[in-house]
């Protein structure tokens, strides 16, 4: 008999970051915690995401119970996403990654010309 492969579940950081690990993911929650918006505004401030991918982003991060959706009383109806408590929690502790991403950009950049510039000249 096979040994049984393990799940994600066993490892608590491969299955969290299986989900936000994904830019969209993020892009998504940063957004949000700016407060509830509707699937429209979202796709036009996430640049670059297609409606398809925006659905399927939002509809795991529901699922995951790190956003919430609400259906609006309107004519048509509409929908809106909001950041939930875990949701909020977790755009707290991305908040010390992108402020390393930011602060961390220009050094990075240096190091990706000049290992391109060294592969270049070994060619």
């Amino acid at each position: 008999m096979p040994a049984k492969r393990a799940t994600s579940y066993a490892c608590p950081i491969r299955d969290v970051l299986d989900r936000v690990g994904d830019a969209w993911s993020v892009l998504v929650i940063m957004e949000l915690a700016g407060g509830p918006c509707r699937f429209n505004a979202l796709q036009r401030v996430v640049n670059g995401i297609s409606a398809r991918m925006l659905s399927v982003t939002l509809r795991h991060l529901e699922r995951d119970g790190l956003v919430s959706r609400r259906v609006l009383e309107t004519s048509p109806p509409q929908v809106e996403y909001a950041l939930t408590t875990t949701g909020a929690s977790l755009h707290r502790a991305m908040g010390e990654l992108a402020a390393w991403a930011e602060t961390n950009q220009p050094a990075i950049r240096e190091a990706r010309a000049a290992y391109d510039a060294s592969l270049e000249a070994a060619q």
